[in-house]
């Protein structure tokens, strides 16, 4: 008898970011380097109606900067609407950790007030077959003031390649 064990990753997912907010407080250069690898251990992808909304998937990723800004790593959990066997539109929320600015000292860029945030997404993607699809993604990442002033946070958005398992 042959049985078929699921996959470790459900899904993988690799592009570039740039900085969304560019308010004189904000302004961060270069792009990102983004990765993300989504976990399925509620079966998502099988659930139906709003029995999604309770068993989301996992997401762990990390955005690299390439030209000195803050880099951080973050995990959460994403929920994915099918709009059509084409188009689907995806949230996610988490935390993050980051190597930022902390602090108001005058240089340029985000000041983000400590180094665990809160990180959330909205995406809307486009399957170009089974396996392959192409999705635009905004994220933010803040601590939503629980760390005092500042809270420039992060606001990065672009497109990154995915492939399902």
């Amino acid at each position: 008898m042959e049985t078929t064990s699921k996959p470790i990753f459900d899904e993988i997912r690799f592009g570039a970011l740039v900085a969304a907010d560019k308010t004189p407080t904000n302004d961060e250069r270069g792009s990102f380097v983004t990765g993300m690898v989504f976990f399925d251990p509620w079966n998502h992808d099988e659930a139906q109606g709003f029995e999604k909304l309770v068993r989301p998937r996992v997401h762990v990723g990390a955005d690299v900067a390439t030209a000195g800004e803050a880099s951080q790593i973050y995990a959460g959990f994403s929920w994915t609407a099918n709009i059509t066997d084409f188009l689907f539109l995806e949230a996610g929320f988490g935390g993050s950790l980051n190597n930022g600015d902390l602090e108001l000292d005058g240089t340029r860029g985000p000041k983000l007030g400590c180094h665990t945030l809160f990180h959330e997404y909205a995406a809307v993607g486009v399957n170009l077959d089974p396996k392959w699809r192409i999705v635009g993604q905004i994220e933010h990442s803040s601590h939503a003031n629980l760390c005092g002033e500042p809270n420039n946070g992060l606001t990065r958005a672009g497109v990154l390649v995915g492939y399902k398992f």
